[in-house]
């Protein structure tokens, strides 16, 4: 379910105001396409790959400083102009020259890993103490300059990865109004779907999925609550994995919940998420969730990955969640055919599976938030008078005409009337949902003997609609999401030019099996498509 119709739920039970440091760049390489109005789209890294980047920078055809000033060009083209899909909210100033102490490390003999010069995507809820603000899309937090990364952008420059830049999001990770845009924040605006332009790219993850998708970066990194990872991936027809809660840190990553909060990757190709994800694992001394992945977590994901993974494998089929597209549901039942063709054992459950008790669900989100937003802002915060959930919100009221021009902020108020981690009803509410979400995905497991659940991501991306907010329907995230279980979504087909995904989920901390399942679909449907930026509003269809 995407988080916006779960916040709907549980609560009732265009242009836009832009701040991007991108305004007014000019294109000296912008090259439309005559008669279209669509860019001449022959980018030089085009769906290029981590390791066709690598082999690029070993064998001296390409550096990771030429890299980054390919994909910074593209970044102005792209997402500035020409189709001005508004995915980065903000630019590294020191990519350039990162990257080319990078390439000075190569000559040297010394290459990191497989992510050594290669440039990657983050969303602007995570902390790096460089020159580029965190501020989860809220004018509250702009000129919040954090002085210490958080364990996420520690990992990736270990890694050698090249923080290219911070991607636009949903504001507060969609955690504001139930009437929000996905993709919209006060900060960076609306981003736009990469397909068709006046669609949504979903969220909270916005940018990173469309930015990956758009050729902008070749990885990016989201963080999901309730399907923020999943349901943009889907949207933007990308591989992204929310991995099991635990297994990636969240030390310096601006909260919502401390049961459900993870980082994953989002790329085109399951090998390249898979290739992220290794570098992401490891304990979090400052996260004590991650004590729990010692021998459970790898830092090398791509051994598991087999073009045969589908052979032997029991796969239940979560029909309940298929959507109302028909168009939809004919592919996803193709896919489910290349699925039992490569030996896979398919098995239909019938029921949808429990996830948690609605109005439990929400108000576990709340406490968390209230608990950790203060904490964050406390310990984090370089904004003058801003330390508290109560500033964000007087912030906005004082700044309505910026801060919401569309939609109010009735979470953030909902949140601020909770008590502490203490409450009883809090205590409660905790208690249920864990006990139901990881009591029937294992229960339906292990009656079954399954491998994996599959499941339909979401539908096919919708208008985006700044008056009346998200109305997109259908997705089955909830119930990896509020038992803390892992959840891959890989490319399945489209419908009318706009992509959709299958996910699979399982148990806690099967990353393994359930990427090995992912790549054998991937491998054998093929079903990435490149983005086409059509704009239906100038004709281009």
């Amino acid at each position: 379910m995407k988080r916006r119709n779960f916040i709907r739920y549980t609560a009732a039970g265009g242009a836009a105001f832009s701040l991007s440091p991108f305004s007014g760049c000019s294109s000296p390489h912008e090259d439309k396409t005559k008669g279209t109005g669509l860019p001449k789209d022959d980018f030089l890294l085009k769906e290029i790959t981590v390791a066709e980047l690598q082999q690029k920078m070993k064998d001296g055809s390409l550096s990771s400083e030429k890299i980054i000033q390919l994909y910074l060009s593209r970044i102005n083209d792209i997402d500035k102009n020409g189709p001005g899909l508004n995915s980065v909210i903000e630019l590294n100033p020191d990519a350039a020259e990162i990257a080319k102490q990078l390439d000075a490390e190569r000559k040297k003999g010394k290459v990191r890993g497989p992510l050594h010069g290669i440039p990657i995507l983050i969303k602007d809820n995570i902390d790096t103490a460089d020159k580029m603000m965190t501020t989860a899309g809220s004018l509250a937090l702009k000129g919040n300059i954090v002085k210490k990364d958080s364990q996420v952008a520690r990992k990736l420059s270990e890694a050698g990865a090249v923080i290219l830049g911070k991607t636009n999001l949903s504001e507060w990770a969609n955690f504001r109004s139930t009437s929000s845009s996905s993709g919209w924040s006060s900060r960076g605006g609306q981003t736009h779907n990469p397909y068709i332009l006046t669609r949504n790219p979903c969220g909270s993850s916005s940018g990173s999925g469309a930015a990956v998708s758009a050729n902008l970066t070749a990885l990016a990194i989201g963080t999901e609550t309730n399907g923020s990872i999943v349901c943009p991936s889907n949207a933007n027809g990308v591989v992204g994995i929310k991995p099991t809660v635990g297994l990636v840190g969240r030390s310096g990553i601006i909260p919502i919940s401390e049961t459900q909060d993870t980082a994953g990757p989002m790329a085109r190709t399951v090998t390249d998420a898979a290739i992220l994800l290794g570098a992401l694992t490891g304990v979090d001394p400052d996260d004590d969730r991650t004590g729990e992945s010692k021998g459970r977590s790898y830092t090398d994901y791509t051994k598991f990955l087999d073009k045969d993974g589908l052979k032997g494998a029991r796969i239940g089929v979560a029909r309940a969640y298929f959507g109302e597209v028909q168009r939809e549901n004919e592919e996803i039942e193709k896919a489910l055919e290349i699925m039992k063709q490569q030996g896979a054992v398919l098995v239909d459950i019938d029921d949808r599976i429990p996830s948690g008790k609605g109005k439990d669900s929400f108000n576990v989100l709340l406490y968390e938030f209230k608990d950790g937003l203060n904490k964050y802002l406390a310990e984090h915060c370089t904004v003058p008078g801003i330390r508290t959930l109560k500033d964000i919100i007087e912030f906005n009221i004082k700044n309505e005409d910026i801060a919401m021009p569309y939609f109010k902020q009735e979470i953030l108020v909902m949140a601020e009337e909770k008590g502490d981690l203490n409450s009883k009803e809090y205590i409660e509410a905790h208690a249920n949902v864990l006990k139901e979400s990881r009591n029937e995905i294992d229960n339906i497991m292990d009656k079954h003997h399954l491998d994996a659940i599959v499941a339909p991501t979401g539908g096919p991306a919708w208008t985006t609609d700044l008056v009346y907010g998200d109305h997109g329907g259908g997705g089955s995230s909830s119930p990896a999401a509020r038992a803390g279980y892992p959840n891959i979504t890989v490319p399945a087909g489209s419908a009318y030019g706009l992509p959709f995904g299958l996910s699979f989920f399982g148990r806690a901390y099967s990353e393994p099996k359930l990427l090995k399942i992912a790549y054998a679909f991937e491998q054998h449907s093929q079903k990435r498509i490149v983005p086409g930026f059509k704009d239906p509003l100038n004709g281009v269809v």
